[in-house]
């Protein structure tokens, strides 16, 4: 593309993924100052000082604000499809804080992710699951904010009730009957671990994808960094490269999600593997969209 990729998408990256090693105000700041981002993911603070020098920042970075409530889940092992009722509220009422902290921040939204089923109870789940995400999406809405579910791995790594992707668009299509505040997270990195294509996912999933993210996986058992991990692009033994990242790209332009006027947000989710540099990694990133950005087809 001979245009800017800034003119289509509001490009972003996961702040305690770009940068696990430092302090949270750390991460937030290099990624503020670094003009290449229009897009920051956030997830919760530790306390009220660090969130007010978090917000401080962000006020004055013109930053796109996103706020992921993953790592609120998954740290404390909560699960919003839980079968018992007991289990499925302490996760909504997690989620139900994720947005008091995101309205806060300065974020339109949060997103998060089913959680583990069991194949004799899937069911059962997916109606928890439904409940929880109504809940959800009913109080997102008196602050005119979105929810959205990202789409992850179903028996590899995270083994999430949602999806693989036939599966999140009879969910997205559910939701959509009763609220028009949610959509579908959609990562490239996850697609080896869904044994799907960018073509098969972004078409099939089309009509809710609200919010996209690229990385990489290795899906191979014998080989580091296995699983839902996301080492960077060309890691050893991994799926995702170049290649990949301009098909995902290409496949995005022909679905109709290149839009100047309401860019969608953009963000690589890629971490360290033992031993690597945020830095290095960073740039290895940037380098990687930059050339795949430069292969797309006019």
């Amino acid at each position: 593309m001979r245009e800017s990729i800034h003119k289509y998408f509001q490009v972003g990256t996961i702040r305690w993924m770009s940068f696990p090693g430092r302090s949270v105000v750390d991460q937030v700041r290099r990624i503020a100052v670094d003009d290449y981002f229009d897009a920051i993911e956030l997830t919760t603070c530790t306390d009220e000082a660090e969130r007010e020098e978090v917000k401080k920042i962000l006020e004055q970075s013109h930053l796109k604000v996103c706020f992921g409530a993953q790592p609120m889940l998954l740290g404390a092992g909560l699960n919003p499809n839980d079968i018992h009722e007991d289990g499925r509220k302490k996760a909504e009422k997690t989620l139900i804080a994720a947005i008091d902290e995101a309205e806060y921040l300065g974020a339109q939204g949060i997103a998060f992710l089913a959680g583990k089923w069991e194949p004799e109870t899937k069911d059962e789940a997916y109606a928890q699951l439904l409940k929880t995400t109504r809940c959800l999406c009913d109080y997102a809405k008196t602050k005119n904010m979105n929810v959205e579910l990202e789409v992850f791995d179903f028996d590899m790594d995270k083994a999430a009730l949602i999806g693989p992707a036939p599966y999140a668009a009879r969910f997205a299509a559910d939701m959509r009957m009763t609220h028009n505040n949610f959509g579908l997270l959609v990562d490239l990195s996850h697609f080896p671990t869904t044994y799907e294509t960018s073509r098969f996912v972004i078409q099939t999933l089309r009509p809710y994808i609200t919010h996209l993210h690229f990385g990489n996986a290795v899906v191979r058992k014998d080989c580091p960094m296995y699983g839902d991990k996301h080492p960077r692009l060309g890691y050893p033994n991994s799926a995702n490269d170049i290649e990949q990242l301009i098909d995902y790209l290409n496949v995005l332009k022909q679905e109709g999600f290149f839009n100047a006027k309401d860019p969608m947000v953009l963000s690589m989710e890629v971490t360290l593997a033992p031993g690597e540099d945020d830095e290095l990694i960073l740039a290895n990133t940037k380098r990687c969209l930059n050339r795949a950005w430069a292969m797309v087809e006019d």
